[in-house]
């Protein structure tokens, strides 16, 4: 109990197996964007949490952060988990700003000050192992994560790569991502997800009786 007779949190632990299996969506191009991924169908009635627990948390920093398989990842603390939410909507409205005519100088007060605050924080240290190879290790991998997105985001937002980064076609997506073909016509967040979709939804209109073709 602590002193306003609240239950106490439970010390962290780290990530359970069960969590650590748990697999999501990258391939945006940027850590910024892959981890606005995490609240699939921003804006609509089927908006989902992915990040619906600390462990979840801990899950998506083994999956996508900068440390080796196996690495431990201390269960984050509620209060953690609160800022990474907090973080991803702050990145979310920095990218709006950004790709907006006025550009990232259109970001809230609010928002900016903790993405500056966020980017200000430790990150990951690189170490050379026994065998020759470099790895990454901290103290605290879920805060040298937040630290590398924000940093990330602020980055993106402030370059020109920002004009080629766009949201997914996919009629049930929201996801962002970086452009980096060389026409710059990419329009799928995934071919193999949202872009076979759509393939195959065209093909059915094309081939279903009464459609006209």
């Amino acid at each position: 109990m602590t002193s306003s007779g609240t239950p106490a949190p439970p010390a962290p632990s780290a990530v359970p197996a069960t969590h650590a299996a748990l697999r999501f969506r990258s391939g945006s191009g940027r850590l910024c964007l892959d981890f606005m991924r995490t609240l699939r169908l921003r804006g609509t009635d089927d908006a989902a949490e992915e990040l619906d627990s600390p462990e979840a948390l801990a899950a998506w920093v083994a999956q996508l952060g900068p440390y080796p398989a196996r690495y431990a990842i201390p269960e984050p603390t509620g209060a953690e988990l609160r800022a990474a939410r907090e973080l991803r909507e702050a990145v979310h409205t920095l990218l709006v700003a950004a790709r907006g005519k006025v550009g990232p100088a259109a970001c809230p007060a609010h928002e900016r000050a903790l993405l500056n605050r966020t980017a200000a924080g430790p990150v990951a240290r690189p170490v050379l192992d026994a065998t020759g190879a470099m790895r990454y290790e901290s103290d605290s991998p879920v805060t040298a994560t937040l630290t590398e997105i924000a940093r990330d985001a602020l980055e993106l937002a402030t370059s020109p790569g920002m004009a080629r980064v766009r949201p997914c076609a996919g009629e049930h997506c929201a996801a962002w991502f970086l452009d980096t073909s060389r026409p710059g016509t990419r329009r799928w967040c995934s071919m193999d997800t949202c872009g076979n979709q759509a393939k195959k939804t065209t093909w059915r209109s094309k081939h279903t009786p009464g459609s006209g073709d």
